[in-house]
């Protein structure tokens, strides 16, 4: 496995730790199909939350948040929706958002972690 790809998943595996610690219900991880994927579907009893972790190793080339762009927003928000298509039961009663969590450190274990909730889709 790549030294990026090593990464990337102990971001996610991060990211995961954190919305359980904070109430949330991992519904799903690496959901693919032939749109793309989504890093982590989560849940509570009011929200259904379409997570996009970005992990780096220091902010040298930038805020990890500043890689998720209106069009990667927008590519977010079709796999959010195509997801839902799939999953109807799921989304009774909740509310469908896209969250962001960027992580960044040498280590994804300890490096600081930001949880952005409900992010804007153009």
């Amino acid at each position: 496995m790549r030294a990026k790809d090593v990464l990337g998943r102990a971001g996610e595996d991060r990211a995961v730790a954190h919305l359980i610690e904070n109430g949330y219900r991992v519904v799903e991880r690496n959901w693919r199909c032939p749109a793309g994927e989504i890093d982590v579907v989560a849940e509570t009893d009011t929200v259904i939350a379409i997570v996009e972790v970005k992990t780096r190793r220091s902010e040298l080339y930038g805020h990890p948040l500043e890689a998720i762009d209106a069009r990667k927003r927008a590519r977010l928000w079709r796999l959010a929706c195509t997801w839902a298509a799939q999953h109807p039961h799921r989304l009774l009663g909740r509310r469908l958002r896209i969250d962001a969590i960027a992580i960044v450190g040498d280590d994804p274990a300890a490096g600081r972690l930001e949880h952005l909730t409900d992010i804007e889709v153009p």
